[in-house]
């Protein structure tokens, strides 16, 4: 592959004397269902001077298209993997969107299967083009592709906890909107945490701590808890089979970085959910609310004092998180070791 040494991210010095960081932005799986829309999102958010789109297939008319839009800063593609380390070289963020989505009836580990060589094959892009870049998956499922990223980071010596995440954001935005949606105010005006992992009962929304206080009966919180929990499922359903959620992972996969761009501004204050390396719990990654800063995770947001309904669950979440982690470090060492020849998958369709 090509590697690219020179750092695309620098700082210029503007006409009147102020001195302006630009950014490089990279998207893997940028031609799919969330890589499209994603990316057009990235438009919108300032301070981008490059945004790098790489996919398997063919990505001059996407960047083309998109390089019309009204915004300042260039969109460049880049396609198959030989034009992986140049797409993501020098980058200060890396958004990965690429993989097979869940179809109907398939068990994440299926999905893992078919998904997990994106994450050792990025990850060792980003150690030789970009080690200092923020690396942000969403790519499913987010509680095996982080532990294996992380794996492969560390095997080529660039781990760096603060650096790695899993994008559980779509969570949080589900989470606000089905509260806001039974209190008839504006998500807005939510503020929930939503901690544990990314799929199924590991998605633990602490309604306990919901701002404004959401009051309801025991019950009510079960059912509220399971609709976020299966909310992917119920898009799944909803498509028939025609693909996963794609425009509301690109509503939170955009918002998410967001933050982080804007973190590595200089702004304070930045609280976002994501999937982490963590020693919060007894489990190796755990999603709960960080502080963000220029290098990334800049504090991990100490945990509540929990419902006991959240307490019973956040026991229940844990073991299959510390299993889902021992899974994906035991891909990403047989897929290092070369037991897999399988290329890049393509966009998230």
């Amino acid at each position: 592959m090509i590697l690219l040494t020179s750092l695309k991210s620098q700082t210029k010095l503007a006409a009147w004397r102020v001195v302006v960081r630009t950014l490089k932005v990279a998207v893997v799986g940028a031609g799919g269902g969330i890589g499209q829309p994603l990316s057009l999102l990235l438009r919108r958010c300032p301070g981008i001077d490059e945004l790098a789109l790489h996919d398997i297939a063919d990505m001059k008319g996407i960047a083309a298209d998109l390089s019309h839009v009204s915004q300042t800063g260039k969109v460049v593609g880049f396609t198959g993997e030989p034009e992986l380390e140049p797409a993501v070289s020098g980058a200060d963020v890396v958004v990965v969107a690429a993989g097979m989505p869940r179809l109907p009836g398939m068990q994440r580990d299926h999905l893992m299967a078919a998904n997990g060589n994106v994450a050792v094959k990025v990850a060792t892009a980003v150690s030789n083009a970009s080690p200092r870049a923020l690396l942000a998956f969403i790519t499913n499922p987010v509680n095996m592709i982080v532990p294996t990223a992380a794996e492969a980071l560390k095997a080529h010596g660039t781990f760096d906890p603060r650096r790695l995440f899993g994008i559980t954001t779509l969570d949080v935005v589900r989470s606000k909107k089905f509260i806001g949606d039974s209190m008839n105010i504006s998500p807005d005006e939510v503020k929930i945490p939503v901690i544990g992992g990314h799929a199924g009962i590991t998605i633990l929304p602490l309604i306990s701590q919901c701002q404004p206080r959401y009051r309801c009966d025991p019950q009510e919180i079960h059912k509220l808890t399971h609709r976020i929990q299966e909310a992917g499922t119920e898009v799944v359903n909803a498509k028939a089979g025609k693909g996963s959620a794609t425009l509301s992972m690109a509503f939170a996969g955009a918002t998410f970085v967001n933050s982080l761009l804007r973190a590595i501004g200089g702004q304070e204050g930045l609280v976002e959910c994501a999937f982490v390396a963590s020693e919060l719990t007894d489990a190796p990654f755990f999603a709960s609310p960080l502080e963000l800063g220029k290098d990334g995770i800049k504090g991990y947001v100490p945990l509540p004092q929990l419902s006991d309904y959240e307490k019973e669950a956040l026991e229940k979440l844990l073991p299959i998180l510390r299993q889902n982690a021992d899974e994906g470090v035991s891909f990403a060492r047989t897929f290092l070791k070369g037991q897999s020849e399988s290329p890049v998958p393509a966009a998230l369709p």
